[in-house]
Formats: structure tokens, C-alpha cells, sequence
């Protein structure tokens, strides 16, 4: 569904402008962000968040971990809507848990896009590259 890396830098409110391909393929406005996995953000359409959202909660109350993981997943989300202008604005409280300053880079990683704060993906990338044939051979 989404592909690729844009290159973007926050404006004084903390707004981005999501790449028109990704625009072009959502069905509403609404998204939601919540805090991702390796330190970056987890963008979501409405459709694919009810989709883990059922299935999430589906898992029991009553172990821990489910407990643990629903809370920094759902308490951390937001409901967030793309303006007319094609831009989305990262909560305060989300860009200080992934230390994005000014400069991010969105990844689309076909059901769901990433927020990254630029230096964080560079690192990540570069630890991980040589890291991309040897875990598609233990994959596949």
C-alpha cells in the first residue's frame, strides 16, 4: 500500500506534509500515530488501526504483557486528520519519545508509514544494511 522514503522538515507547528502518493491511497482523513518499534512513529488509516485495534484487543486483560503492550500502544495513540493543505501534525508528546527535532523521514512500510527523526533512521540504516540478505535467507 505505501512504498518508499520522503526526505521532510517540520514547520514551526510541528507539521509535515504527507507525500501525495500516500494521500492519493487513503480512504478518509483520519489517522492515527501511536509510538512505533525501534524508535520511530506508527502512522495508520482509519481502516488498518481498527483492524489491530480488534485484534489487540481480543488478546486477554488478565496476562500481563497484553496489558503491558495495550497500554504504551493505545495510551501513546492519536487521532489526527490531514488538513487541506495535505499536512498531518506529530503530538508533542510523540516527537519528544522519538527525539525528532526538525528534520524526519517517512517511511512506507506497506500497511502502516513511519516517522523517523532523520539522524535515527541513518543510524538504523546503517547498522542494518548489510543485516537485510542474511535475515531474508533465514525469512524465506
Amino acid at each position: 500500500m505505501w512504498y518508499g522514503q520522503y526526505y521532510h522538515v517540520l514547520d514551526n507547528k510541528d507539521r509535515f506534509v504527507l507525500p501525495a502518493k500516500f494521500r492519493d491511497k487513503l480512504e478518509t482523513k483520519k489517522f492515527y500515530m501511536t509510538k512505533g518499534l525501534e524508535n520511530c512513529l506508527f502512522l495508520f488509516s482509519e481502516n488498518i488501526w481498527k483492524e489491530i485495534e480488534e485484534k489487540l484487543r481480543s488478546l486477554s486483560f488478565t496476562k500481563k504483557e497484553s496489558r503491558f503492550f495495550n497500554r504504551i500502544y493505545f495510551g501513546n495513540a492519536s487521532e489526527l486528520e490531514i488538513d487541506l493543505q495535505g499536512r498531518v501534525s506529530i503530538p508533542s508528546y510523540l516527537k519528544k519519545m522519538v527525539n525528532i527535532k526538525k528534520d524526519i523521514v517517512i517511511v512506507g512500510v506497506a500497511d502502516r508509514i513511519e516517522i523517523w527523526a532523520q539522524d535515527e533512521w541513518d543510524k538504523f540504516y546503517k547498522m542494518n544494511k548489510k543485516k537485510f540478505e542474511e535475515v531474508a535467507e533465514n525469512l524465506f
